[in-house]
């Protein structure tokens, strides 16, 4: 009979237990459970597999070139990681016993942990408007970091392609947990932000928006669904734009894409620095050497504490969070850009992990 798997069981392993509970209960649906028998090979040295494998029983031997390179037992350290998971694999992986195993897609688990890592949500931080009235929120939005650096011609589109929404007091704009389609600004009213928690199925309150505060964005970024919902508090209106549009004109031209290549060249001459915004865990196991490591659900927090005179390369596993962690800090005025495909593009010769 197939070992039985719960939240619970999940929230033993890293970086799952990172998960929020709902974020969980989605990992475990798509979980499978596989029994293995001794001496069966779970993956081979170059696979590309993106699933993610954890060990429930037994004992596993990781094999390099020169034979056996280590032995794995389920609940010890190693055992509460996913299996070797750098891709391409850079070793072959065998069971030495019977064994237990649960598989997870590693998309759906960085999509979830992307999710949750943006999911403190804070409002962005406006400058003050010189203007009044109707175009004081304009005013508001054209004096941010983001605005300032992208190409006048995206701002007139921005501009000409954003539809004018009338909306009621109590109106719900977004629903937690709902796909992304539109980016919005508040151009007149108040808006109530909060997310449902398991022990608070009604919502703890975020934040409150006023005119020329923003909302919407990191749903679209990061291709995940929405972490939280926007109310109505008054009549008002809002400024939308659609998904294809912001990821046009506003998310693109913030974004600076470079491969490992180009990024180690900005990080050898000094001009750059590498930044690991996956989790502790994930950062132990695998990471590029002589870097920095700030998880994205630290990044808000931590940006009065980075070197502004730096540039930064930042990185992930497939580019969703690094992605996100990017569009902030050069929205806040700090120079950054994303390693195009991720971890796997680094050579091992770069990595600090050990198989």
């Amino acid at each position: 009979m197939s070992e039985h798997i719960d939240v619970t069981l999940l929230s033993r392993y890293q970086p799952l237990n990172a998960l929020n509970p709902d974020n969980l209960q989605e990992v475990l649906k798509h979980a499978k459970v596989e029994e293995i028998a001794a001496g069966k090979i779970l993956f081979k040295k170059g696979d590309t597999n993106n699933a993610q494998i954890y060990l429930l029983k037994g004992d596993i031997e990781l094999l390099g070139d020169s034979g056996v390179l280590k032995t794995i037992k389920a609940g010890s350290t190693d055992g509460l990681n996913p299996i070797a998971h750098i891709l391409p694999r850079t070793i072959t992986a065998k069971s030495r016993t019977d064994i237990t195993v649960f598989k997870v897609d590693g998309d759906l688990v960085d999509v979830m942990l992307t999710w949750d890592q943006t999911g403190n949500y804070q409002v962005k931080e406006f400058g003050v408007g010189s203007g009044s009235g109707e175009d004081d929120w304009m005013n508001r939005i054209l004096q941010t970091e983001a605005f300032h650096r992208i190409p006048p011609a995206n701002i007139q589109a921005i501009f000409m392609r954003m539809q004018s929404v009338p909306v009621k007091a109590g109106e719900p704009i977004i629903k937690q947990g709902e796909e992304g389609d539109y980016f919005y600004i508040v151009k007149k009213g108040r808006c109530l932000v909060t997310r449902s928690m398991p022990d608070q199925p009604r919502g703890i309150k975020l934040a409150e928006l006023k005119d020329g505060d923003t909302f919407g964005e990191e749903a679209l970024i990061s291709s995940s669904k929405r972490n939280a919902t926007v109310t109505m508090l008054t009549d008002g209106v809002l400024n939308r734009l659609s998904k294809k549009d912001f990821l046009e004109l506003l998310n693109e031209p913030l974004l600076s894409w470079v491969d490992f290549e180009h990024g180690q060249n900005l990080v050898t001459t000094g001009q750059a620095v590498w930044l690991d915004v996956r989790l502790p865990a994930e950062h132990a196991s695998d990471a590029i050497r002589r870097g920095e490591h700030i998880p994205l659900i630290f990044l808000r927090m931590k940006l009065n504490s980075l070197d502004t005179s730096k540039s930064y390369i930042v990185y992930c596993d497939t580019g969703r969070r690094s992605s996100a962690a990017s569009y902030l800090l050069n929205e806040r005025g700090i120079t950054s850009y994303v390693l195009k495909d991720g971890l796997g593009s680094v050579p091992a010769d770069f990595r600090t992990a050990k198989s």
